[in-house]
């Protein structure tokens, strides 16, 4: 639980792009509902509404594969952002999709996510 601290302001950022969790939802249910990364791929569209042909699936359903495809069209956008746009280099190392969505719970998941959002942020600023 400690080691997610930055999940609640991070969420909260998150939601003033739209509708986002409701407040029935705790924190660790909004944060496996980021893991599939739909929501994240309609903030990063409204940052860059460039045209993309990689569609993001939108009823992932718990599907491992689906949600990896989200998670690397978003690092992929993310990353082509990064350089087109703000003609900048992500020196960190990319966040690992994998990580994130086979162990979503773990604390290593979590810092993987923690990237996703402050690059996503990144952009946004």
């Amino acid at each position: 639980q400690g080691g997610a601290r930055w999940l609640i302001p991070l969420v909260t950022w998150v939601k003033t792009f739209g509708q986002f969790g409701s407040g029935s939802q705790d924190n660790l249910t909004m944060y496996m509902d980021l893991g599939d990364c739909i929501f994240l791929n309609q903030i990063m569209l409204q940052i860059d509404p460039r045209p993309t042909n990689q569609r993001i699936n939108k009823h992932v359903n718990n599907d491992v594969n689906l949600c990896i495809q989200n998670l690397t069209i978003l690092v992929r956008n993310i990353k082509t952002y990064y350089q087109e746009v703000l003609q900048q280099l992500i020196v960190m190392n990319l966040p690992n999709v994998l990580m994130i969505v086979r162990e979503p719970l773990s604390g290593k998941s979590m810092e993987e996510i923690r990237k996703v959002l402050l690059l996503v942020m990144g952009c946004a600023v």
